[in-house]
């Protein structure tokens, strides 16, 4: 009877059956999901969708359309499982209609991503309970579309754009959209989507990283850094709660944007861990592309990098020595733009310092890469009049790496033979004595420590000049890191999100745990060392009110560096370090961190 009291509906009412009108517009009525339904109405309601499901090529727009409005309007969290496996039914099918209604289905799903908000901005508890399942059946939904619609993931792409959670939605809104996106991310239909929902979740979470400050972090009651914070806290820390960063919680607890961010790492950390090896391949050759076009050159992130770092900790040997490769050939590419090369070395340097997973192997054969690269720059400069400190910024940059990685692997590499050889065969002091002074422009507390390590291991003595040991901050290193701090980005510092946290901690080197060369020693000189966790090391930002110019004509290209800043403007470090005689300078000492307890 309904299928056949649909196809009459295509005329004015006054032409139609009364019979049929009365039945249509029962029928209507009971699509209507904003009234209250009864058993009896909930199984008549399947029973219409079921009907409906057989007899789409029948609708019309013109004259059901309070029947398709009512269709699409429906919020399935709301339904029991037999009513939404009906409705979804019917939705895949309408979708197959030509040239009709795919835009409305696609977007009625999309809808449906997001369960019911509560008071309180959260998701209820009996929407919890049913979240897997009803994720299960959207994304279901969705890859049936597309198998079945050549246009629809072309169409879903841009509905999904323009679906995405802003920086103001709650956090329960943004984790269930993006957790259900990310189940779309599999199989046919990731490798038809997939590279569009990363690059979108991956612009959220830069968006939400950015937003937060290094106010926020950095200021506690008394203006105290976050990671002086570890050092004093962690102690007294003693009936913890897993984390061990009482700082952390006290700083970025309250943080509307850090809650939302944490929420969402833990999500797509997930999600990366269900892929098989396959798959996971494909999401990290997708990782990289999006990490060279949207988080390299972006400075004040701090957390969203971490997607990588955890990427690669799943397969260290393929996917985490990739990483450095990946990054390394950008340091070393003439072609590639000066902020990049010089976000890339932070990174290479910072990243096998950090990443456990890294074999000592793979940190000699990056290290090699990078000291070859700097001795062919000095041995150009060699033969070229000398130029100004601000010229050579990539390969200060490149020496400090080297140094900021052995400072953290030099004990570990010189527990192999045919590493710690390798490593003995490296020209540092060719490159230590050359007229560029790296010893002298690098930031002290890195020099100092790798200083310490290298000479009680026998790697540097007798090239190394007395007045480099015991380095304070000179006008050289002020005019290598000059007031853009371009000697302080260290991407892969002490990781400060709370829940998120369980997925970086087992693979992440705190420098408390770093076995030095010189660590049997007897003598308490802890107060003598400096704190390579320390917040001034990894202060960065990007703005738009200061402008270099690099005219590097060592590698024959004239660069122009605009706009490229990463000092905190205002912040505590920045106003501390205004306050000082020198202006801004680095840390001048390093006390040693204290991780996270196992």
């Amino acid at each position: 009877i309904l299928e056949e009291s649909i196809p009459s509906m295509v005329f004015e009412p006054f032409l139609i059956a009364p019979y049929d009108l009365e039945q249509y517009r029962m029928m209507v009525g009971t699509l209507d999901t904003s009234r209250t339904k009864n058993r009896d109405d909930e199984a008549l309601y399947v029973t219409y969708l079921k009907a409906l499901s057989e007899a789409v090529s029948k609708i019309d727009i013109t004259y059901h359309h309070s029947l398709l409005n009512n269709i699409f309007a429906v919020r399935i969290w709301y339904l029991q499982r037999d009513t939404m496996v009906a409705l979804l039914d019917l939705i895949t099918r309408l979708a197959a209609v030509a040239d009709q209604y795919l835009r409305e289905c696609l977007q009625m799903l999309v809808n449906n991503f997001t369960p019911p908000i509560v008071e309180r901005n959260e998701v209820p508890t009996w929407a919890v309970s049913r979240k897997k399942d009803i994720f299960s059946h959207l994304c279901g939904s969705l890859k049936t579309i597309s198998d079945t619609v050549p246009l629809a993931p072309r169409m879903l792409r841009d509905i999904i754009d323009r679906s995405m959670p802003k920086l103001f939605d709650n956090k329960a809104k943004m984790i269930s959209f993006v957790e259900c996106m990310l189940g779309l991310d599999t199989d046919r239909m990731g490798d038809l989507i997939g590279a569009i929902l990363l690059a979108k979740v991956v612009d959220l979470l830069t968006e939400l990283d950015v937003n937060i400050t290094w106010e926020d972090i950095l200021q506690e009651e008394h203006d105290k850094g976050i990671f002086e914070m570890e050092l004093e806290d962690l102690d007294a820390d003693d009936d913890g709660d897993g984390f061990g960063q009482a700082g952390t919680k006290v700083c970025l607890g309250g943080n509307a944007c850090a809650e939302k961010l944490d929420g969402l790492m833990v999500v797509v950390c997930e999600h990366l861990k269900s892929l098989d090896r396959q798959r996971l391949y494909k999401e990290f050759v997708i990782l990289k592309t999006i990490f060279r076009a949207s988080l390299l050159r972006v400075h004040r992130s701090k957390f969203a990098q971490f997607i990588m770092f955890y990427t690669c900790s799943l397969d260290p040997k393929t996917l985490g020595e990739g990483f450095a490769v990946f990054l390394t050939d950008i340091v070393t590419e003439k072609k590639e733009d000066p902020i990049s090369r010089m976000s890339a070395v932070s990174y290479v340097g910072s990243y096998l310092s950090r990443a456990r997973f890294i074999s000592a192997d793979t940190v000699v054969t990056i290290l090699k890469k990078l000291v070859d690269w700097c001795v062919d720059y000095c041995d150009h400069q060699s033969k070229r009049e000398a130029t100004p400190i601000p010229n050579h910024q990539l390969f200060y940059a490149t020496c400090q790496a080297v140094m900021y990685v052995l400072c953290f692997r030099l004990r570990s590499i010189m527990d192999y033979p045919n590493l710690k050889s390798d490593l003995f065969h490296m020209p540092f002091g060719f490159l230590f004595r050359h007229r560029l002074e790296p010893l002298k422009v690098c930031l002290p507390s890195i020099v100092n420590e790798f200083l310490r390590q290298a000479k009680d291991a026998g790697l540097v003595a007798a090239f190394v000049d007395p007045a480099a040991e015991d380095a304070i901050e000179s006008d050289l290193s002020r005019t290598f890191g000059g007031i853009n701090r371009l000697d302080m980005f260290f991407p892969f510092d002490p990781y400060l999100l709370k829940e998120s946290d369980r997925y970086i901690r087992p693979n992440f080197e705190f420098w408390s745990m770093v076995k030095t060369t010189y660590s049997d020693d007897t003598d308490d000189d802890d107060d003598e060392l400096e704190d390579l966790d320390a917040p001034e090391m990894n202060v960065g930002s990007l703005d738009d009110h200061v402008e270099i110019d690099i005219n590097s004509d060592d590698d024959d290209l004239e660069y122009s560096m605009n706009k490229m800043s990463i000092t905190p403007h205002h912040s505590f470090l920045h106003q501390m370090a205004m306050d000082s005689d020198g202006g801004l300078s680095m840390p001048a000492r390093i006390r040693p961190s204290t991780s996270p307890p196992s």
